[in-house]
């Protein structure tokens, strides 16, 4: 199950390009929590917190117990990282979007997928493991959100695949989509699958140009023939 993180965050009134430049330099991060029955509020974290509680994560879709700084007076709110915005060189968090969720009410989380094992196939066939979807998304009660999903792929042959629907999931969490969907496949070798479409491809040795030919000599021949027969003009 996933773990149930902590963080401290700050009300903030002001919104802005210039506002968020400023609480950047001070060492904070923008924030805003969607969801539930209040108007989304807009907060500062600790750079320093925010990147520590991610790295301890083993993705980001994680619950945090939010507790949310208004002056003197302070509430908590139970949340789900819903989007983290990073610097694309740097990796500094940027951004945090959360979404306010109740214990007791199902939720809907993309949840990362994760393979591990040697697959007999690629072992012992020269297979290779393809990798078709690296999440899938599940619905349960926050308590029952997994961090991460695994695969053991260890037991596919060439051909074999797991398919949603074959997952086996913790209790009180469902896949939703199409439970057929190929999540992970072995396929066949690829030398050997180049030289199948190739052999499909082949076509047998057409003999109809030596035929033509010998064709075409023996029409000679005759009009050869029947011009040596062909009797002399009179003078």
């Amino acid at each position: 199950m996933a773990k149930q993180l902590k963080i401290s965050a700050q009300t903030r009134l002001t919104t802005g390009r210039t506002a968020v430049k400023k609480i950047k330099k001070q060492g904070l991060v923008p924030a805003v929590v969607y969801g539930g029955h209040d108007k989304p509020i807009s907060l500062t974290l600790n750079a320093r917190e925010i990147t520590t509680l991610l790295a301890r994560a083993t993705s980001e879709h994680v619950l945090v117990d939010l507790e949310i700084k208004d002056g003197s007076a302070s509430t908590n709110r139970l949340t789900l990282i819903q989007e983290v915005q990073r610097d694309a060189i740097r990796r500094d968090v940027l951004h945090v979007d959360f979404h306010a969720v109740r214990a007791d009410e199902k939720l809907h989380s993309q949840i990362p997928i994760e393979s591990f094992g040697e697959a007999a196939g690629v072992k012992n066939s020269g297979g290779l493991l393809e990798i078709n979807m690296h999440s899938i998304e599940v619905e349960c009660l926050p308590k029952d959100l997994p961090e991460i999903i695994r695969l053991d792929v260890s037991a596919l042959n060439v051909g074999d695949a797991i398919h949603i629907k074959d997952i086996q999931l913790p209790d009180g969490v469902t896949a939703r989509g199409d439970g057929d969907l190929t999540v992970v496949r072995v396929a066949a070798p690829k030398v050997e699958a180049e030289s199948q479409s190739a052999a499909a491809g082949a076509q047998p040795e057409v003999l109809k140009e030596k035929k033509d030919d010998a064709g075409a000599k023996s029409a000679a021949g005759a009009k050869s023939a029947a011009g040596a027969a062909k009797p002399a003009a009179k003078k």
